[in-house]
């Protein structure tokens, strides 16, 4: 019986421990890369509604109207995914109005902020805004607010 082999004990407690050292590390840096690329994809989604606002206007809006992401994506302007009234993407809820007091239509705002901002399971950390101006802005601590068609901007920053 003395010829038997396998792992001892201490053997395989060293494994393990090697292995829950390693995901200590690893599982952070995975998550921080998650929150970055929910954060990216929001930038690009509010950079397609800017765009599809844009083509909106100048065709079917008579150069005056903006519209709604339902409407854009009717018209084939915006995918499916963003082209309904409260659109979620990759961990982000987007929000979109239109002025009701400037000559109606005429302005525009879209917003985007994390669908869970805290804890382990964040989707992101930051809020982004785009206007009719095309300028796509960021704040990870205060507002970027959608409402009338423009942008409540409280310490936010412009990403581009």
């Amino acid at each position: 019986m003395k010829n038997q082999k396998g792992f001892s004990l201490v053997e395989l407690l060293v494994v393990v421990i090697i292995i829950a050292i390693i995901a200590a590390i690893a599982i952070p840096n995975l998550l921080a890369s998650r929150r970055a690329g929910n954060e990216a994809s929001a930038i690009s989604s509010l950079r397609t509604i800017h765009s599809a606002q844009a083509v909106y206007q100048a065709t079917l809006g008579g150069n005056v109207a903006y519209t709604t992401l339902a409407i854009l994506g009717t018209n084939n302007l915006i995918d499916d995914v963003l082209g309904v009234a409260t659109p979620t993407k990759s961990g982000y809820a987007f929000t979109s109005t239109l002025s009701a007091t400037d000559p109606a239509g005429s302005l525009y705002c879209a917003e985007g902020h994390p669908v869970t901002a805290t804890g382990l399971g964040a989707t992101g950390t930051r809020r982004f805004g785009v206007s009719t101006d095309g300028v796509i802005y960021a704040n990870p601590t205060a507002t970027v607010a959608c409402a009338d068609g423009a942008l409540t901007l409280t310490g936010a920053s412009a990403i581009q």
